[in-house]
């Protein structure tokens, strides 16, 4: 009896060394074959960069930080319109928002329907040119407008500390890569398509240095062959509109030279 019992005990012995090896490899499997998140992200990016026009709708959720870190949470319905190398106009209309941007080769111009006025300002004939210019001289980002930039890989991959492949998970039904990236400011989530068009279909927005951590996000649902009429990206400024001016961001000045230093 005792011979049996030593038997059965190497036996389950030999059992759980052969499943422990079977559960390490299959784990070192699943991780083999998981896609590295940045190479995706490069492949969504390099699709965007592709497409001559294109058009997508948002669904937008922002929070808004009120008393002490509490949150209220917003809508916006998005409607963008892009066709390179110069032309982008946006249609967002929400619960605190009703605005027009239109970028068309020449000027950029924002068309605030509830208040009534209007800003134009001169910008460089491409589209990146415009949006940096726009943010950079006048603190003016419109959201989502950065799908449209030919330098989107650069811009994104140059602020992530850590990347994370989370895995294949379903947006309204269709299976996508779901990647997380980490930066000093922001974390982003991005669900891309894993079919032949790698769009991303949902992003998750976390801004980690403002007060209460706010969290943005969208739903987007794409058009990447729509045959863009010109005249959508051209503004004609409605009757009564006031037309006012985009005001400059205060520069921060220079540090003043310490006591004794010379020139």
């Amino acid at each position: 009896m005792r011979a049996n019992r030593v038997c059965l005990g190497a036996i389950l012995g030999l059992l759980m060394v052969f499943c422990t090896a079977a559960v390490s490899r299959a784990q070192a499997a699943a991780t083999a074959t998981k896609p590295d998140p940045k190479a995706v992200l490069r492949q969504m990016c390099d699709y965007l960069k592709s497409l001559q026009e294109f058009s997508f709708h948002a669904e937008v959720a922002d929070d808004e930080v009120y008393r002490g870190g509490k949150k209220l949470q917003y809508g916006i319905e998005m409607e963008t319109y892009v066709k390179r190398p110069d032309t982008i106009r946006v249609n967002a209309v929400g619960d605190l928002v009703n605005k027009e941007f239109f970028l068309n080769g020449e000027t950029l111009t924002l068309y605030d329907k509830d208040k009534d006025v209007y800003a134009t300002l001169q910008v460089p004939a491409n589209i990146e040119g415009a949006l940096s210019k726009a943010n950079k001289d006048y603190g003016l980002r419109v959201a989502l407008t950065d799908l449209a930039s030919p330098q989107l890989w650069e811009h994104v991959s140059s602020k992530i500390e850590h990347s994370l492949y989370v895995g294949l998970h379903k947006v309204r039904g269709v299976y996508c890569h779901h990647l997380a990236f980490d930066g000093k400011e922001v974390q982003i989530q991005i669900w891309v398509d894993s079919g032949k068009k790698p769009l991303p279909l949902k992003v998750v927005l976390v801004h980690k240095t403002l007060e209460g951590e706010p969290q943005w996000s969208a739903y987007l649902s794409w058009k990447t062959a729509p045959r863009l009429s010109g005249a959508l990206f051209k503004f004609t400024a409605p009757a009564g509109v006031k037309k006012i001016r985009f005001v400059k961001v205060k520069q921060p000045a220079a540090p003043g030279k310490k006591t004794g230093e010379k020139s």
